[in-house]
């Protein structure tokens, strides 16, 4: 009795490098409308990262100024209570009984005095202050204002692109995912090291079918004995240098260019005997 194989779970390794190459082909299809986008997304992203930069130090500023109009306001107060406690020693002056009572109230209303001019001074430093503060609060607003402008150029640009691109790209996607699962339900092995080496790989090439003798994503030479194991399809075979999965051009469904024998034709040798008998026959 024989046991029927069911086809989801079973495929030879010429159809796995088949389905291999299929994904390797929506993929790199897929990273094509992507790559026409350009630098875009990433200046998008550039442009909201200095933005929410922007916004960050304009809160800073905004905090500052606050901060400093809030100590101008205490030294006013100081400044106030100051003059108060100055007319009231000068008041108590007129009152004094002697000397010891004058120098004492004289000395607190000359402290009194040096603690106004020291809080108009640090008014005047906070109030330079503010106004530096303000200036660059309104240089910062100019700038988030610009980069909000040319932030919204780009994510048109960018839309305008997805948006020719999008419906392409999903369909791309659905073939992949189905590519995906057909061959890790097989074998989930070999579909992790394809992604790996696609991942590593400079160009996103994870398999690459042979071209003049050569491995397709690194150019080295491969033995013949090697090209003959990759056209047999018994088994996966790597590049020894790069590590990519080879795929014999005729699988892959690529025609290869065959050049023409150009070797020149072998002169035939002339004997001097041969020669001697033509001129006898001649004669």
């Amino acid at each position: 009795m024989t046991v029927k194989k069911e086809h989801s779970t079973e495929m030879t390794v010429e159809e796995k490098i088949k389905a291999l190459f299929q994904l390797q082909t929506t993929l790199s299809g897929i990273d094509e409308k992507r790559a026409l986008r350009g630098e875009l997304p990433l200046e998008v992203s550039d442009l909201e990262d200095e933005i929410a930069g922007l916004k960050t130090r304009l809160t800073k500023i905004e905090g500052e100024i606050t901060d400093f109009q809030a100590a101008v306001a205490q030294k006013r107060n100081e400044i106030e209570q100051a003059q108060v406690s100055v007319e009231r020693y000068k008041k108590q002056l007129d009152e004094v009984r002697n000397n010891r009572e004058y120098d004492t109230l004289s000395k607190e209303i000359e402290f009194q005095e040096l603690e106004i001019e020291l809080c108009n001074k640090k008014i005047r430093e906070a109030s330079q202050k503010v106004a530096e503060r303000q200036e660059d609060l309104k240089k910062t607003q100019e700038t988030i204002s610009e980069r909000q402008k040319d932030l919204e150029m780009k994510r048109n640009e960018l839309d305008e692109i997805m948006q020719e691109t999008r419906d392409v790209e999903e369909k791309l996607k659905e073939k992949a995912k189905e590519l995906e699962s057909q061959i890790s339900t097989v074998d989930a092995r070999l579909l992790s090291s394809f992604k790996r080496i696609r991942k590593g790989a400079r160009n996103g090439l994870g398999i690459v079918y042979v071209q003049r003798d050569a491995c397709g994503g690194c150019f080295n030479k491969i033995p013949p004995q090697r090209q003959l194991d990759i056209k047999m399809h018994k088994k996966i075979i790597v590049c020894e240098y790069c590590g990519r999965i080879l795929i014999d051009p005729e699988l892959a469904g690529v025609k290869m260019e065959v050049a023409e024998d150009e070797k020149p034709k072998r002169k035939t040798r002339t004997t001097r005997r041969t020669k001697k008998a033509d001129d006898a026959a001649a004669e």
